[in-house]
């Protein structure tokens, strides 16, 4: 299961920097995961101030 980064990103990037699979890059106005290359460690989620990273 991926996760994916909902409109709530505040664009902070911790979750780019905590992912080991470099899934999370900056997308327009908020990070985006991409789904090919996560793994579903949810690393993002426990990173996120805002819980934006969910589940897919």
């Amino acid at each position: 299961m991926s996760y994916i980064i909902s409109d709530e990103c505040i664009a902070c990037g911790a979750c780019e920097a905590d992912c080991p699979v470099g899934a999370i890059s900056e997308g327009d106005g908020k990070y985006v995961i991409d789904p090919d290359l996560c793994t579903g460690c949810g690393a993002c989620a426990d990173t996120c101030p805002v819980d934006a990273a969910q589940p897919e």
